[in-house]
């Protein structure tokens, strides 16, 4: 049972939104669990972005960003229902992930816009676009993680395309991981939790919440990125600035999809 309780994370932009998603009624419709999130963090052209995202560019000091978020999203099933609404989600359940998100505003809310999502499921596939406004594309996705060590790999394939995306990270900081510090970029761009979306001419929103990352910072390279400069040749004049690797959390909240009515 989830109570309107205050929440115990300190994090502003967490506890905004754990406040914002109990203050509808009904939510969180889902729950699930996100592991291993790898965000490898790129500067771009405002201009250039503004143009295929439909939504106000949110900026940092002027500065436009993208991120690509590779993790894997396990368990996910409705808050309500018990054993047999879990039983009915399991089909989408579970699978790898690559986000390319960007960062937006609408009205007094800042957030996130998906630009594109390959995922494994191919029910998922057909089902993020009508219901969730999501740019979803079926791949091949394989991701490594040998945390002892501090290494991440993954590569992920569209086979419709036959373009791919191969990176490699290692760990560095500190061992322990913690949230982002109050006021860092690392924290502007990883504690957002509103999906501002759209596919098919629908533009929708959800929320989500969870606690403030626990990360570490990781320097990532890219092997293959012809998945990213097929789709948007500007991706080419980019600037690599940084990436954060979270283990992620047993227990994320979301939203019912809504409609962005003007």
């Amino acid at each position: 049972m989830i109570t309107k309780t205050r929440p115990i994370f300190t994090s502003e932009p967490s506890a905004t939104a754990h406040q914002r998603i109990l203050s509808q009624r009904g939510e969180p419709l889902f729950i699930a669990a996100w592991h291993n999130a790898l965000m490898i963090h790129f500067e771009v052209d405002a201009a250039a972005l503004q143009r295929c995202v439909p939504f106000e560019l949110d900026l940092w000091k002027g500065r436009a960003f993208v991120s690509l978020v590779a993790f894997t999203m396990l368990n996910m099933r409705p808050r309500l229902g018990g054993r047999l609404a879990a039983l009915l989600f399991r089909p989408i359940a579970t699978h790898h992930f690559l986000n390319i998100r960007t960062y937006v505003r609408y009205g007094d809310e800042y957030g996130i816009h998906f630009m594109a999502e390959w995922l494994t499921n191919r029910l998922a596939v057909l089902l993020g676009p009508s219901t969730f406004g999501l740019p979803y594309h079926y791949g091949h996705i394989s991701y490594k993680h040998d945390l002892k060590n501090g290494n991440v790999s993954g590569r992920i394939a569209d086979p419709k395309c036959r373009t791919a995306l191969t990176f490699e990270a290692h760990l560095t900081g500190a061992a322990a991981f913690q949230p982002c510090a109050a006021g860092s970029l690392d924290e502007w761009l990883m504690e957002r939790y509103t999906a501002f979306n759209s596919a098919r001419r629908v533009r929708r929103f959800f929320r989500v919440w969870h606690p403030p990352w626990p990360q570490r910072p990781a320097e990532a390279v890219l092997k293959d990125k012809s998945l990213l400069t097929g789709n948007w040749p500007w991706f080419n004049d980019t600037q690599l600035i940084g990436a954060n690797f979270s283990p992620g959390f047993d227990t994320v909240w979301m939203s019912r999809p809504q409609r962005v009515t003007s």
